[in-house]
């Protein structure tokens, strides 16, 4: 699926371009809001729809609210900053720009949101997104 793709990269700061509306619809991912109005945005930059993997860009305003993650996801923090709570492990993960987190398909967690986030992410899900 990555054939042919050209070369992408993101710095922490980097402009990142266009994000469309991502609303805190999909059912798998039963999203509670716990705090605040979190409102979500991002782009798929490789991957979509039934394939097993995908990147790209995701963003969020403050706010906390709790969803099952959907697929193996390595993420880099490309601004702002967050605390990422693992529900399984009791994990509290600060992260801010530069930082890199893994986090496993299917793991309920935490976002607490304390300035806009924009992240890069490569995700992976065996049976396909």
């Amino acid at each position: 699926p990555w054939a042919g793709c050209a070369m992408i990269g993101y710095t922490p700061g980097d402009d990142v371009g266009a994000l469309e509306d991502w609303p805190f619809d999909n059912a798998l991912s039963d999203y509670r809001i716990l705090d605040g109005t979190p409102r979500a945005s991002g782009r798929l930059d490789a991957g979509g729809p039934g394939e097993a993997t995908r990147m790209g860009i995701w963003r969020c305003t403050p706010g906390r609210f709790a969803c099952t993650e959907q697929g193996d996801e390595l993420m880099m923090i490309l601004a702002g900053r967050c605390c990422l709570i693992n529900h399984t492990s009791g994990e509290e993960t600060d992260l801010g720009s530069g930082d890199s987190l893994f986090v496993r398909d299917g793991s309920r967690v935490t976002w607490d949101i304390s300035e806009e986030i924009t992240k890069v992410f490569f995700g992976h899900k065996s049976g396909g997104y």
